[in-house]
């Protein structure tokens, strides 16, 4: 994998990450927490694409093609 995407996805997920956990703490997720006992589905979503993202590029980046 080209290291410039590796590093895109890797940026992008840890942005993807931290607007999960500003989710996390809005009103609708508290809202949906009283009620439901879990955070909305907007703030689950942010968050598994985030580490996905992270976990591939991360991956990308160490495992990746040798060649500069």
């Amino acid at each position: 994998m080209n290291r410039l995407v590796s590093l895109a996805l890797l940026i992008g997920g840890i942005i993807l990450i931290s607007a999960g956990i500003a989710a996390s703490d809005s009103a609708a997720s508290g809202v949906s927490r009283f009620f439901t006992g879990n955070p909305t589905d907007k703030t689950m979503w942010l968050m598994i694409g985030g580490i996905a993202a992270t976990v591939i590029g991360g991956g990308g980046l160490v495992f990746g093609s040798k060649n500069p």
